[in-house]
């Protein structure tokens, strides 16, 4: 990947062949089209793709490729990307569904999927004003480019709200250098999302998100990844040294990309992803059942009770996740509808909180539902290789409360209710 293959010249590419252009909707700033069904499909055959080399990918802690070869073929790394680029512009509620369908076949590859999904909500929403950041745009899905990023540094630990490492500029090109702890597949990706301070002599806080193609970016690997779940996401820690144009760098300051797009995109996906592990569990639970009753028919096996929770637990995440479908639209609406400054402070506190209880709340009740299911299946569930096999999940799972740690984002969510006043009675 290189800078001549963003020549401001070249065309936009045909419309995704899974999205005629037949409404529209907008979520968080996405350009969101209602097309054919055909997404839907698409993202079960890579599902299945998925399934068969999950543990393999397990097992030995690499890259899903075959999971991602088929996303490739079916075109669906590029569906948020709006039609007028030639992506199919799926709606954020519409890629949550397939981050969803991949988790039951992979957790990984599902991961790994709604990383890459993230950055591109962050360039469509702040960068598609600009000419480079739309060519990237044309080009992403040509190319079917996968999309990283580096947010968290050796020195500050996974705060991405602060760097160390700066933007260094020269006439029209910079330079970045950054140490980081975990880029998440970073040695498969075609280009990295990276925070940098604006300068040398900027606050800490004062960040910028660049985008570092992966010709112009150099990586030295400097710790592996050998964990107890979501071992295929590849999160390694390198040394990142890139190089390119001034252009590669976000208009829109970093803290506004986070808040506005990155955090809440971040926890619909992720929560979407987590819900889907979540379904795989039970519905293997669904089949350990049945399978008791066709032994003893006429008697209901002693798991029904833990069943009809775990069926139970499954549905609130699946409730709790359309109603952060239904807040981020509404936030968006709010926000593009008139100016930032016209929303109410308490709407735009209360869709902070709703974030993030969203992660809290999933991350927590996706680990409560396998547990419910390994109680169902019992040692059949407990061992490997069998058609009830839970441990998988169970592992994969126990990253959710750790992807921006829960008690940190609880203290956060304290300081935002403490902020928040009740409505007077009789007003809405």
């Amino acid at each position: 990947m290189n800078a001549p293959l963003l020549d401001a010249a070249a065309e936009p590419a045909s419309r995704h062949a899974h999205g005629a252009a037949q409404g529209a909707d907008t979520s968080l700033g996405l350009t969101a089209v209602e097309t054919e069904p055909g997404w839907r499909a698409a993202a079960q055959r890579c599902a299945a793709v998925a399934a068969q080399f999950a543990d393999s990918v397990d097992r030995e802690a690499r890259f899903p490729s075959e999971a991602f070869e088929a996303l490739k073929r079916e075109c669906l790394l590029s569906v948020m990307v709006p039609t007028e680029f030639g992506g199919a512009g799926l709606s954020l509620a519409d890629v949550g569904a397939i981050c969803e369908t991949l988790a039951q076949g992979c957790a990984s590859t599902a991961m790994v999927y709604a990383m890459h999904q993230i950055q591109v909500a962050c360039i469509e929403a702040h960068g598609s004003d600009a000419v480079w950041h739309r060519q990237l745009l044309v080009q992403l899905v040509k190319q079917q480019w996968l999309l990283a990023s580096a947010t968290s540094e050796e020195t500050i630990g996974g705060n991405m709200r602060t760097s160390a490492c700066s933007v260094e500029l020269d006439g029209a090109r910079f330079r970045i250098e950054k140490l980081a702890p975990t880029i998440s597949y970073g040695a498969h990706a075609d280009g990295i999302l990276v925070t940098a301070r604006r300068t040398a002599e900027s606050a800490a806080a004062d960040q910028v998100l660049i985008v570092a193609l992966r010709s112009d970016t150099q990586l030295e690997k400097r710790g592996g990844w050998d964990s107890m779940g979501m071992r295929g996401t590849c999160s390694e820690g390198f040394r990142l040294v890139a190089t390119g144009l001034a252009e590669q760098i976000l208009p829109t300051p970093f803290a506004e990309i986070a808040d506005q797009t990155m955090l809440p995109v971040s926890h619909t996906l992720w929560a979407s992803v987590w819900t889907g592990v979540a379904t795989d569990a039970v519905n293997r639970a669904k089949a350990f059942f049945r399978a008791q009753a066709r032994a003893k028919p006429g008697v209901v096996p002693p798991a029904g009770l833990r069943l009809a929770e775990a069926v139970g637990l499954l549905q609130m995440m699946q409730a709790r996740l359309a109603v952060a479908l239904e807040a981020a639209r509404t936030a968006h609406h709010a926000r593009h509808g008139g100016s930032q400054a016209d929303a109410p402070l308490a709407a735009m506190l209360g869709f902070a909180s709703d974030m993030n209880t969203l992660k809290t709340s999933i991350s927590t009740t996706g680990l409560q539902v396998v547990h419910e299911v390994l109680m169902i299946c019992g040692m059949a569930g407990y061992k490997n290789g069998t058609p009830y096999s839970v441990g998988r999940h169970l592992r994969d799972l126990h990253s959710a409360p750790l992807m921006i740690n829960n008690d940190r984002i609880a203290q956060n969510t304290a300081s935002l209710l403490l902020a928040q006043r009740p409505a007077a009675p009789g007003r809405a």
